[in-house]
């Protein structure tokens, strides 16, 4: 009876134990977990819910399934030219093989920095290899005269004309072959042939910012200064070649209306004049003596105040002037 009674209570405390030791876990959603067995990976569980293990034996490590976000620190890289720059990337990535992740970096922070050893190398192999414009500029619309006549409207053409031919002809605005969108997707693909290998897989990668190094930045503004004097210059010859222009249509216009008024000036004094003849000669058919007369002695007014001196009357002209009748 009382080895029964032993026998039942060690059972008893090897169910407690079992119980205690927890011979059930659970998976939440946005988990994952992989069960290891005395170092040895006996079962990878993905999917959520209640889970059965080995008590004592089997150990459960938890993964998040989810996607997670890097953000590396700001790295000063080199550019083509050995022009520095500072460059900030960010991505995403996910645990996709548990079973390589465990293997090979087992924890989560040990992923973060081999994600900032793959990608920090990658970003300054890729910047390294290209120029400084691709870099930082996306696309050539600052060159593109028609996609900014179609993006900024018909009433900035003219401005987008001066930009455009003041950049073209500026050496500084180098076509972009590749861009800085076209540059990131490239880190992304160099990392990505690098991150299957510990159980990770990279959605994307995104740069951030670029930011000049102190030694460039002074560079860099006087480089802007340029360009934007050159582009205040384009700006004020247009507006000369217009301003001479509109002056030129303006003169034309005016000796076209000073034209046009004296023509219509001659044509009033012409009708004038034949009016005036057409009334002296009426006046001269009613009574030629009197208008005789008359145009003798409006002469008279008008020439005599300007004699200084007369030698005779004795004249035809003096006839009206001294005739008693």
């Amino acid at each position: 009876m009382k080895r029964i009674i032993t026998t039942a209570i060690i059972v008893l405390v090897i169910l407690i134990g079992i119980i205690v030791a927890g011979p059930f876990y659970i998976i939440n959603e946005g988990e994952q977990a992989v069960v290891v067995q005395l170092g040895r990976i006996t079962n990878v569980v993905t999917d959520a819910g209640l889970k059965l293990k080995v008590p004592f034996i089997d150990e459960v490590v938890r993964y998040p399934k989810k996607i997670m976000a890097w953000d590396g620190e700001a790295r000063i890289v080199p550019t083509a030219e050995r022009q520095f720059i500072f460059v900030d990337v960010v991505a995403r990535w996910r645990i996709a093989d548990p079973k390589k992740f465990y293997e090979s970096i087992n924890t989560v922070d040990a992923a973060y920095s081999k994600l900032a050893e793959i990608i920090d190398s990658e970003v300054r192999t890729v910047v390294a290899e290209n120029p400084l414009r691709e870099s930082v500029r996306n696309s050539n619309i600052i060159m593109d005269r028609s996609s900014n006549a179609d993006i900024m409207g018909l009433g900035d053409t003219i401005e987008v004309e001066i930009i455009s031919s003041t950049t073209q002809s500026s050496s500084s605005h180098e076509p972009i072959i590749r861009g800085r969108r076209q540059l990131a997707e490239e880190i992304l693909a160099r990392s990505r042939r690098m991150v299957p290998e510990y159980g990770i897989e990279l959605i994307d990668v995104v740069t951030r910012q670029i930011s000049y190094s102190n030694e460039l930045t002074p560079s860099v503004y006087a480089r802007m200064i340029r360009e934007r004097n050159q582009i205040a210059m384009a700006f004020r010859s247009e507006g000369e070649g217009r301003k001479a222009e509109w002056m030129g249509r303006m003169e034309n216009e005016k000796v076209s209306i000073i034209s046009a008024a004296e023509l219509q000036a001659q044509r009033i004094r012409a009708r004038a004049d034949a009016e005036a003849a057409r009334i002296y000669a009426g006046a001269y058919n009613r009574d030629r003596s009197f208008f005789d007369f008359w145009r003798a002695i409006t002469s008279y007014r008008e020439t005599m105040p300007k004699f200084e001196k007369t030698l005779t009357t004795d004249m035809e002209y003096f006839r009206y002037l001294y005739n008693p009748r």
